[in-house]
């Protein structure tokens, strides 16, 4: 602590529990918790009690109030458990019986305060900080805090529930791991005391014939088996493995998501997990006596997990594909194609009841959806999925949810009634259709698949999210389509993008801006796939989507125009990079293209459309498009001139990634590492090439941007100028010869007055001209020795230090609640 802070902080407790405590905020006085908290971790609890005796004096001046308040109680209660966390700190404050007075049955639980969740939870929180040695443990149990604990579960704030949950799973661990110099016994009535206090009442909640007893007993064992992996959690589970069992048995079970999370985090924990334990018995019980929607959570868990026996695998594999074959069996009886399963672990009547109610049908095919993206999203499944079958199935949704299905089962005919224009799982089929695309090994039925997205991207009832939904998974499979081997000749693939970009054209035009912007969107990922192959590039050049692009950078919609920069600055790279196509008269023009992008950095009213603008000039330096533009040079010299009085720092900061890339590539052509920080050899740095990049970089007006830039009021964009004109740097100066000793005062008034002004950080604002400290950005020589003499490292440290850093300080928290002390007695004027 500094000399400042300790003259500070006694004046600062004195005013905490002062007649007129000062109005800080709660994230005040958090703060000053972090603060001592930071203390008390970097040297002894009982050396910082004993330097700042203000801190045993505030909690006593708290508890000799009468009605402290709900805030400055909390405070105080935290305060005590952090400076009690050590043994003698604890003892040094237990002396005047502060501790038990604060924790005690005396203490705020039985004062008014205790009826506002902040004290209790502040109470939860002390008492966890503290609970770390076991003279700690003895006060808690001596005073009846577990039994508080015990009632605090069931609070009605669920941040209080939780912290109490928290409180006992600590207590319980810590007691036997701490308490007992040796492995805790087999059995629990050779455990410490604590421990069998709380083991008895969750034995007992669980009998109870109270539910939310239960409840609050399985949510403490969810947690306990979910952080605690100790060989004493077998012992416990022993003791309550049948009475949890027979909860599955029950006609009607108890908390059945509960139980699910129980075992899910037991089958996690190494002591459960092996596959010979006899835990697993129980899960394969939950998994049939669980309903579909009540088991679906603890199947999924139990496919993601690396250590689980074969047959509980099948088990939860077969859960999840059940209304998924249900739906197929549903769709057409006798089945046109085989199901998914050969047999069924929950009852499929009760599958098939929930399918055909509509208040579980589209709730249950959600989670089953959710579920199933989520596995075949994993680079690696433990368990076969079905993929052909899977896909059937999912097309067989989708058929249901636009009315394309006309079903032959009574079953069917309900499943279609509820799912027709049913939006939720419409989305969450598309997800598993796109998802699905990069499955191997499916026999697919393309023609069918594409009739049922086209049949989505033409319908104009198909909601906007449901569209997009629709573009993403017709994307992902015609990118997967040259390569798939079910079609015999491209004549296929050519008419299925043709229907595409037909539709396509009418989604361009369509009066929705979302569904403009879905459409752009969607060209930008199938150019991004497929602009290597001809019958894409025919097909699309050969269409009107091209024209329509161009048009839609003028659209009024902000999102819109910026999602066309980005498609027609991706189609540039088709109809101009790409090897010639034998399409002739298109009319999409390159330079008229090249010419509106920048016209819209300089004068479109949004940022997103400028800022999508800069992206794609990016995109074409980096991959080395240039033959897209006339002169290099000149074209970088205008962006960054342009992005340098954009008011949007995105857009500055992109000019600054131009100029990054520019540099990099400049010196590329000169034999030195694409990286602009890797080693250099010193035949580069004495090479004419040495020369004629610091010429091009003066030329385009680099170093006038890249200096200003270093004073940007947008931090981020300063960071990034400095970063560069450390490499530039590097690349003219090996690390032993900077001119590091050289004072800038005698290398020339303006090189000194760039330093000075530098570091006062205002160079964009008072920047000089026609002076004798004018600088001249387009001098190599002036530039060359201004990288060699200005502290760029300084500015580097100075730049990556947070605007509030002088704020943040403790010195400054604690006169910002002085502070409070004042203002408080100011505004106590009498009014009259």
């Amino acid at each position: 602590m500094s000399r400042e802070c300790g003259l500070l902080l006694p004046r600062v407790c004195a005013a905490l529990a002062g007649p007129r405590p000062p109005a800080a905020a709660d994230t005040c006085l958090q703060k000053l918790l972090d603060w001592l908290g930071e203390l008390s971790e970097a040297e002894p609890g009982l050396k910082l009690l004993q330097d700042n005796p203000c801190l045993a004096e505030l909690l006593a001046a708290v508890l000799a109030l009468p009605e402290p308040g709900a805030g400055l109680l909390s405070f105080a209660l935290r305060l005590a458990g952090l400076l009690a966390a050590s043994e003698s700190a604890f003892q040094h404050l237990q002396q005047e019986q502060l501790l038990a007075r604060l924790f005690g049955e005396a203490g705020p639980r039985a004062g008014a305060a205790w009826a506002d969740a902040a004290v209790r939870g502040a109470w939860l929180d002390g008492a966890r900080s503290m609970a770390l040695h076991e003279p700690a443990l003895r006060l808690l149990c001596a005073h009846g805090a577990l039994d508080v604990i015990f009632t605090l579960q069931g609070d009605p704030s669920l941040f209080v529930a939780s912290a109490a949950r928290r409180l006992l799973v600590h207590t319980l661990s810590f007691s036997l791991e701490y308490e007992m110099p040796k492995a805790p016994g087999t059995r629990v009535c050779y455990w410490p005391p604590c421990a069998q206090v709380i083991v008895k009442h969750i034995e007992d909640s669980l009998q109870s014939s109270s539910v939310s007893h239960v409840k609050q007993s399985l949510k403490l064992l969810a947690g306990l088996f979910g952080s605690c992996h100790a060989p004493w959690t077998e012992v416990l589970w022993s003791g309550i493995a049948k009475q949890v069992q027979s909860f599955l048995t029950e006609e009607s079970v108890q908390a059945p998501h509960l139980l699910a999370d129980l075992l899910l985090n037991m089958s996690r924990s190494p002591v459960f997990c092996e596959p010979e334990s006899s835990f697993w018995p129980l899960v394969t019980s939950a998994l049939e006596h669980l309903t579909p929607v009540q088991a679906g959570p603890l199947a999924v868990g139990i496919l993601r997990l690396h250590k689980c026996p074969q047959d509980v695998r099948i088990q939860a594999v077969t859960v999840l594909l059940q209304p998924m074959d249900c739906i197929l069996r549903a769709a057409s009886q006798p089945l046109e194609y085989s199901g998914l399963l050969d047999e069924s672990v929950t009852d499929p009547a009760t599958v098939e009841s929930l399918l055909s109610s509509k208040s579980s049908c589209a709730s249950l095919l959600c989670q089953t959806l959710g579920h199933l993206e989520e596995l075949l999203s994993l680079s690696h499944l433990p368990v076969d999925l079905p993929g052909t079958s899977l896909l059937r199935s999912v097309m067989t949704i989708l058929r249901f949810c636009n009315g394309l299905l006309i079903p032959t089962s009574p079953l069917g005919s309900k499943i279609s009634q509820t799912l027709i224009g049913c939006f939720r799982v419409q989305r969450s089929a598309l997800d598993v259709l796109a998802v699905l695309s990069e499955q191997k090994g499916c026999d697919v039925p393309v023609e069918s698949l594409f009739d049922i997205l086209l049949s989505y991207l033409e319908s104009p009832n198909t909601n906007p999210m449901v569209l997009k939904k629709s573009f993403q998974a017709t994307s992902k499979w015609l990118v997967c389509l040259p390569e798939m081997s079910c079609f015999s000749s491209q004549w296929q693939i050519k008419k299925i993008l043709q229907d595409v970009f037909l539709v396509l054209q009418k989604r361009l035009c369509s009066p929705c801006w979302e569904v403009r912007d879905s459409s752009l969107e969607f060209l930008t990922v199938l150019i991004n796939g497929l602009r290597d192959h001809d019958e894409f590039r025919q097909t699309l050049l050969s269409s009107e989507v091209p024209r329509l692009t161009e048009d839609l950078l003028g659209d009024p919609e902000s999102y819109v125009r910026a999602s066309a920069v980005t498609a027609a600055g991706h189609l540039i790279l088709v109809t101009y990079v790409a090897p010639e196509s034998p399409v002739t008269g298109n009319q999409y023009n390159k330079e008229n293209t090249v010419a509106k992008l920048q016209e819209i950095l300089s004068r479109d009213p949004e940022g997103f459309p400028r800022r999508a603008v800069i992206n794609i000039f990016i995109k074409w330096l980096r991959k080395g498009y240039t033959s897209l533009l006339q002169d290099t040079e000149q074209f970088v010299s205008e962006v960054i001139q342009t992005a340098e009085r954009d008011l949007d720092w995105e857009v500055r900061l992109g000019g600054l990634e131009l100029v990054e890339v520019f540099f990099v590539q400049t010196f590329c052509r000169c034999g030195r590492p694409k990286c602009p920080y890797a080693p250099f050899s010193p035949e580069f740095t004495s090479s004419v090439c040495h020369n004629e990049s610091l010429q091009v970089f003066c030329r385009a007006k680099l170093f006038g941007f890249l200096f200003r830039s270093l004073c940007d009021c947008d931090r981020p964009v300063g960071q990034k100028a400095c970063d560069i004109l450390l490499a530039i740097r590097s690349s003219f100066y090996p690390s032993n010869s900077l001119k590091d000793s050289q004072d800038p005062e005698e290398v020339g008034h303006g090189i000194a007055w760039l330093q000075r002004t530098l570091r006062q950080g205002s160079l964009a604002q008072t920047f000089p001209a026609g002076s004798s400290h004018e600088v001249d950005f387009q001098d190599p020589e002036s530039m060359l020795l201004a990288l060699g003499t200005i502290d760029l490292e300084e500015l580097h440290d100075d730049l990556n230090k947070s605007s509030d850093h002088v704020e943040k300080s403790p010195q400054s928290l604690l006169q910002d609640i002085l502070a409070a002390v004042g203002a408080a007695e100011d505004n106590e004027a009498d009014c009259y």
